[in-house]
């Protein structure tokens, strides 16, 4: 009988893109959920406490990559999207048909969509650099107001000038 991990941990961070609650079980880091504000008491643990000093660099434009232990929970197909969005670097962007390449089935581009809007990791697992094929920045879970600031933060695009 499979058993299903716990959260254990909690921590809610302030960040520029609004209040982030990062949770964790005793193995590694389970979720970064966006909020409107901070709906509860900080139980952090190493993995949330790790996490929030790993956004704060990565906010400070100090850090890049992430180097947490990830508890992905979802199905198998889930999982392959979500491993295949840590190959985007940062910085840079891929269409949601890409994205489906990458993961050998074309065809899946309505799954793999859905799967990203899923992820339960944002930010460290960057769903955010899948944009539409027309560079569109369709959907994002967060907001599509983040997924501008987090592109706009990483240079994958730039805010238009507004000439005077």
């Amino acid at each position: 009988m499979k058993t299903e991990r716990k959260d254990v941990a909690s921590y809610f961070y302030h960040s520029p893109v609004g209040w982030l609650k990062i949770t964790a079980s005793l193995t590694g880091l389970t979720g970064i959920w966006f909020c409107e504000s901070k709906d509860g008491q900080n139980h952090a643990n190493q993995f949330t406490e790790e996490t929030r000093r790993q956004l704060q660099e990565y906010f400070e434009k100090k850090r890049v990559t992430f180097d947490l232990p990830l508890e992905m929970r979802g199905t198998d197909f889930q999982r392959k999207v979500w491993t295949e969005l840590l190959n985007i670097s940062f910085g840079k962007t891929i269409s949601y048909m890409e994205l489906s390449k990458r993961i050998g089935n074309v065809k899946a581009i309505r799954a793999v969509g859905h799967a990203n809007g899923q992820n339960p990791l944002p930010i460290i697992v960057p769903c955010h650099r899948v944009i539409g094929s027309d560079g569109s920045l369709t959907g994002y879970g967060g907001g599509l107001w983040r997924k501008e600031w987090l592109l706009e933060h990483e240079g994958a695009i730039q805010k238009e000038k507004l000439l005077f």
